[in-house]
């Protein structure tokens, strides 16, 4: 018999969460989601459980992200599948935000997309010297959801635009001085720190600060006042056009980076971002991705991203539109309208 590909146990007052999907670094599927949302429902009004503790199996990374081929193979047909990966996704990613109990996440190694989704609304957010975080759909012709509506803008400045757009993949560092994370423990304290959660299941943040070393000097911390001034911006266009006229090696490396993404996806990661800091609630921006992500799955630059990326391994994806300005407003307007009432996003009760 296979292994599942999450295992659930309680220890100690402790309910643990152990992503076990290790040769696809833990993509999330739905059955996966589906099976950590049960556990946290049965542990939500367990007196016995004091704290939730969410780590992974083996050393290549925490979470690569969502199941992105099967959403392409669905997007290219009736969407059903790929609508209730998202509905379960969206759901589990806001049960943990409101959950009643600490959760802890240890995000040792790659953190992405559906990674950032499960690990951002943790109460404590581990990071060590093998983390990469990174929101790179841009690239795949999607957009950062699983909450990035909400986290990103929420960072200093216009740093969550800068993520989102060009896709940055960030080390400790520079993801515990933004609050990403929020402490640093390097890889080899890691299994003390679990017995230490494990043995104090009360206070998971008082454990992670007395294991917490210094994450060392943040390299995007000379980069902060370029990436307020440049990505302050209400359209891509003027983004492009800041980076064009600085005329800084960095600036001319950030505007390469973008013309390499699809230019439908940056508008929309833009427009999300934006409206994402006038979000009533953690609940509404999630109501708004599912509505987003439901169509966007069935977009050629989406199908054409997966083929690129993801199937083909080519990385030459052929963008339509190819030029920001052919992307027009319209097409936004579509992809982010209201779902009627009967087809939208809600919480679990």
């Amino acid at each position: 018999m296979s292994e599942p590909e999450i295992i659930t146990r309680v220890e100690n007052g402790v309910g643990r969460i152990t992503l076990n999907r290790p040769k696809a670094i833990h993509a999330l599927n739905r059955t996966m989601c589906e099976a950590m949302i049960a556990a946290l429902l049965e542990w939500r009004s367990n007196p016995s459980v004091s704290s939730i503790l969410i780590d992974h199996a083996g050393e290549r990374g925490f979470c690569a992200g969502g199941d992105i081929r099967m959403i392409a193979e669905s997007g290219a047909g009736d969407g059903v599948d790929a609508r209730a990966f998202f509905k379960a996704e969206y759901r589990l990613n806001a049960l943990m935000f409101g959950y009643p109990k600490p959760i802890t996440a240890i995000v040792d190694g790659i953190v992405m997309g559906g990674g950032v989704g499960i690990s951002e609304p943790a109460d404590v957010r581990i990071a060590t010297e093998r983390t990469t975080y990174a929101m790179p759909e841009t690239g795949i012709g999607l957009y950062p959801e699983v909450g990035g509506g909400w986290f990103l803008p929420r960072l200093s400045g216009h740093t969550g635009v800068w993520i989102g757009l060009t896709g940055a993949r960030l080390k400790a560092a520079d993801t515990v001085a933004l609050g990403i994370h929020t402490h640093f423990v390097p890889s080899e304290g890691v299994e003390a720190l679990k017995g230490d959660l494990l043995a104090e299941p009360a206070d998971p943040a008082a454990v992670a600060a007395r294991h917490a070393k210094d994450a060392g000097p943040a390299p995007l911390a000379t980069r902060r006042e370029a990436i307020d001034r440049m990505f302050a911006f209400d359209t891509v266009e003027k983004i492009f056009a800041a980076l064009d006229a600085d005329g800084s090696d960095w600036a001319a490396a950030q505007l390469a980076t973008l013309k390499t993404k699809s230019p439908t996806s940056l508008k929309v990661t833009l427009r999300h971002i934006r409206e994402g800091t006038k979000a009533a609630s953690f609940d509404d921006n999630m109501a708004v991705e599912y509505a987003v992500s439901g169509r966007i799955g069935a977009t050629h630059d989406f199908q054409e991203g997966v083929r690129a990326v993801i199937v083909d391994k080519d990385n030459a994806p052929k963008w339509s539109p190819a030029d920001l300005s052919d992307v027009t407003d319209e097409t936004l307007d579509a992809l982010f309208a209201p779902l009627p009432d009967n087809e939208k996003w809600t919480p679990l009760p």
